[in-house]
């Protein structure tokens, strides 16, 4: 499972021309899944991300989380986070996981982040217009 957190002071997320999720501030998650993903690894990138300091504390100093600070998730699926591009220069897919087994993983990842904060979401397998404002910016890579 690999996660792309941005923090955002608002974001929006379009399929066919309709605002299908928005957020004024907080993080945008960008998730995608590999073969080997179980719900114990989405658990840790979930307590990952929501303790995640790096939202600004009374002296601006990134010490904040976002259960601290604030806001909420836009939850964004993205298998495109596993292109391999070793080889030539046309990305390979092959490490992501498959849509069924993916979709049902991402759904679990959004209803276990909804325990800690409001979410909001794209459309799994959608072609999808994301609007980011990254605030810093602050851009930050989850693996496991």
């Amino acid at each position: 499972m690999k996660v792309l957190i941005q923090r955002s002071n608002y974001a929006s997320v379009f399929v066919k021309n309709q605002i299908v999720g928005e957020i004024d501030h907080g993080l945008v998650v960008l998730v995608g899944f590999c073969e080997n993903d179980t719900e114990e690894t989405i658990d840790y990138i979930v307590k990952k991300i929501v303790n995640l300091r790096i939202f600004p504390d009374e002296n601006n100093i990134m010490n904040k989380s976002i259960l601290e600070y604030g806001g909420s998730i836009l939850s964004i699926s993205q298998f495109t986070l596993y292109a391999d591009t070793t080889k030539g220069n046309r990305p390979s897919y092959v490490k992501a996981l498959s849509g069924k087994y993916s979709k049902e993983l991402y759904l679990l990842f959004n209803k276990k982040l909804e325990a800690y904060t409001n979410i909001a979401t794209g459309i799994f397998g959608e072609d999808m217009l994301v609007n980011i404002s990254n605030v810093g910016p602050t851009s930050i890579i989850i693996e496991r």
